[in-house]
């Protein structure tokens, strides 16, 4: 099994771990909502006065925030132990990728106790964040990093702290949830439909998976459900990416350089599948994650010996030629594909797909694209 297998392989575990952890989070989130319903469901809509309205809504907002402290908590244990673990796992891969025969020792680092709290506490705006040059392949780094004198402190791809994501997350909901019981009541709707309404049929105890969880819920549970989902899989890249680098940068007589991989499948995004295969020092290139439940991972490779390994996968843009039948999922409109077999011809389908992204990062509209290459007669 190669190391990029290996690579991939850890990638897909990874995403099933942080999957796993969101759903704790998710479910704690749904109790608190399902505790303030079920308070709620007890009243009848005569005996609802502002008074007992604003107890259930005080009360709501108090187990939210606790809600809020413990979640943190448990994302700071959790990508804690995680960091070590990917520690390892990037020892274990420079092993392997030692040439035969040689006398040089694979070096581990020091995880400090505070490497995930500084992750998840520091506060973003005293970071200078980086946005991508007008050269996207060779973009040096979309996020910042400094080393503090407690660990290695990075960026949410918005700048925004998982604390005060969770934080923001349950102000936004309870203001849903009061506005949701005061339009009820004004439109005459009985206490069992308002309640209804807020959670869905969840009930204490709910199971499933993220996405049936999502199906079950109501207006203040499915939107919390996919933000909860979405900030655990960015943080756990994150963290899991910044271990690996301080390993490579700790064995620079063995790496030097890494190769950045995109996931193969329809659901990798523009930026990413433009970066796929290209070939970075460590600490300049781009570092995942790029965006909101970006995948993307980055593969050291030997000194000296980059080239060759990198001739021995295959790129995003040649498993899209090999998988022609994917074409529609991955542009999402006939006319997507249109361009891109156009570009892919005048230009080949690497540059075809980089040509898809603006040098900010973001991807190009229909619009954006026909005004860009008139000649192309789509």
């Amino acid at each position: 099994m190669t190391e990029h297998t290996e690579f991939f392989r850890r990638a897909i575990d990874l995403n099933r771990y942080s999957n796993g952890v969101a759903i704790r989070i998710i479910k704690a989130y749904n109790d608190v909502i399902i505790e303030a319903t079920n308070r709620l469901a007890t009243l009848d809509p005569e005996s609802i006065t502002a008074y007992r309205l604003r107890t259930i809504l005080v009360q709501l907002k108090e187990s939210l925030n606790t809600w809020a402290g413990d979640s943190t908590l448990l994302m700071t244990e959790e990508l804690q132990g995680l960091a070590i673990l990917e520690r390892d796992f990037m020892v274990q891969q420079l092993e392997a990728i030692r040439p035969p025969g040689a006398e040089t020792i694979v070096r581990s680092v020091e995880i400090s106790p505070d490497f995930a709290k500084a992750v998840v506490t520091t506060d973003p705006t005293s970071l200078d964040i980086i946005s991508l040059s007008d050269d996207l392949p060779g973009a040096v780094r979309t996020f910042a990093q400094i080393t503090v004198a407690d660990g290695t402190t990075l960026t949410l791809p918005n700048g925004e702290i998982i604390r005060n994501a969770f934080n923001n997350m349950t102000t936004n909901q309870a203001q849903i949830f009061s506005q949701t019981i005061r339009t009820g009541l004004l439109m005459g709707d009985s206490v069992e439909t308002i309640v209804r309404r807020l959670k869905g049929k969840l009930q204490e105890g709910s199971r499933g998976t993220i996405d049936q969880l999502a199906q079950k819920g109501g207006v203040v549970t499915v939107k919390p459900t996919h933000q909860i989902r979405t900030i655990v899989r960015t943080s756990v890249t994150q963290v899991t990416d910044a271990a690996r680098e301080e390993v490579a940068l700790a064995n620079s007589d063995i790496t030097q350089k890494y190769i950045y991989r995109a996931l193969l499948d329809s659901r990798t995004t523009a930026l990413c599948r433009s970066l796929d295969g290209n070939i970075y020092k460590w600490g300049e290139g781009p570092v995942p994650p790029l965006h909101w439940n970006c995948r993307s991972i980055r593969v050291a490779l030997i000194k000296g010996a980059e080239e060759i390994q990198k001739s021995r996968f295959t790129d995003y843009a040649t498993w899209l030629e090999k998988n022609p039948n994917e074409k529609l999922k991955v542009f999402k409109s006939p006319k997507r594909v249109e361009f891109y077999e156009y570009l892919s011809k005048k230009y080949g389908s690497k540059d075809a797909l980089r040509r898809f992204v603006r040098s900010d990062g973001s991807q190009l509209t229909l619009k954006q694209l026909a005004e860009s290459y008139p000649d192309a007669r789509i």
